[in-house]
């Protein structure tokens, strides 16, 4: 891998870990839904207008309804769940749980695609899983006989935006394989601030926010959202998706670090023992480890 891009998923881990941050920044005056809407549209804006001076916009209109399912499946769903996670558990968990989104696109490509795991990846999905199950059940306080808090909702709002984010992955590769990833991204960021248009001035806030707040939700859009989307694509392009995706190990680290500076959260034993578990069951399940793979080069040698 060049240096320069190395720098670019460097960058790229360093930005998505940030939205967390800005989450729980902008969240309690937006609202998870309103704070959802105003990202994505603003994102909307900018990669439209990428799109419309690279001549693409045959490519989304030919496209137009498998990107609307991938812009609520994918974007709409999945931010509002992570917005409301972000008003109630820091950004350094939400990030460690953004985490699992590899192993949730590899069971659903096991089910609904056929794609059967080898070993080496099913073994992956087990300790993964194991993982998340270790640290939801120590993050979101179960007891025995009582109801489930916020936090507990929280963190199954987590949960279940990366099982969106694992089957929007798979319906994107069966429907959308070989769109230019520029059509893809405006076309699903622009479908997710449709769905989400009305939700939002119905839950607008009553109160306005604070400049902070507007601040977070514009960073969010233009450099987490748009200008992430731009870095991520180009790093397909010249590294292959398995590569790319890659740089999903490393957002927990920006985004336990970002927590730390700015919003003073800590990292509690569990977070980091279980989070190292997630990370080696993703990295085995996605083929980014496979031992199986270097025995066989060795034999071939």
């Amino acid at each position: 891998m060049k240096a320069s891009d190395a720098a670019e998923m460097g960058l790229l881990a360093a930005l998505w870990g940030a939205s967390f941050l800005f989450m729980r920044l902008g969240g309690p005056e937006f609202g998870a839904v309103a704070l959802a809407a105003v990202r994505v549209g603003l994102a909307a804006l900018l990669l439209l207008g990428i799109l419309a001076s690279q001549g693409l916009w045959p490519v989304l209109r030919a496209n137009w309804r498998p990107l609307a399912v991938v812009g609520v499946v994918n974007t709409a769903v999945p931010f509002v769940l992570f917005n409301y996670a972000a008003l109630h558990i820091t950004a350094g968990l939400s990030s460690v749980f953004n985490a699992t989104s590899p192993l949730w696109g590899a069971l659903v490509a096991w089910f609904w695609l056929h794609d059967q795991p080898s070993r080496t990846r099913a073994l992956g999905l087990t300790v993964g899983f194991a993982g998340v199950v270790w640290l939801a059940w120590d993050q979101a306080g179960f007891k025995p006989g009582a109801g489930i808090g916020s936090a507990g909702l929280s963190v199954l709002a987590c949960i279940s935006a990366t099982l969106f984010y694992g089957i929007g992955a798979n319906f994107a590769k069966k429907r959308l394989a070989g769109v230019a990833p520029l059509a893809v991204a405006a076309g699903s960021q622009t479908a997710a601030t449709v769905v989400l248009a009305l939700p939002a001035a119905l839950w607008w806030p009553a109160q306005t926010p604070s400049a902070l707040a507007w601040w977070s939700v514009i960073v969010l859009a233009v450099f987490c959202t748009a200008l992430a989307y731009l870095l991520y694509f180009r790093l397909i392009a010249r590294l292959g998706a398995a590569r790319a995706i890659s740089v999903t190990f490393v957002i927990p680290l920006f985004g336990v670090l970002w927590g730390g500076v700015f919003l003073g959260e800590t990292l509690t034993p569990v977070m980091m023992a279980a989070g190292a578990v997630i990370v080696l069951g993703t990295a085995l399940a996605t083929g980014l480890i496979n031992p199986g793979a270097n025995k066989t080069q060795r034999g071939a040698g």
